[in-house]
């Protein structure tokens, strides 16, 4: 992950699906979350962040509600 924020210029990097999210967060690479909230409802699949490494402190900095989802914008409180 490191490698790839250093190809990017250090420059905002969006970091999407499977563990990649998760490995992130354990990195202390992640200054945002953002989600996008659909009102359906799934009997079971497998977790977005998988299992995450510690507690991690959210603060809400954006609600955008639009028809049929709900953007969720996340400050990673450090």
């Amino acid at each position: 992950m490191r490698q790839q924020l250093r190809g990017a210029g250090y420059k905002d990097v969006a970091v999407m699906g499977g563990g990649a999210p998760a490995s992130a967060l354990e990195a202390d690479l992640v200054d945002e979350v953002i989600l996008h909230q659909v009102p359906v409802l799934l009997g079971g699949g497998r977790s977005f962040f998988h299992e995450l490494p510690k507690h991690v402190r959210l603060r809400q900095l954006e609600t955008i509600v639009a028809p049929g989802v709900t953007h969720l914008r996340y400050e990673v409180v450090r």
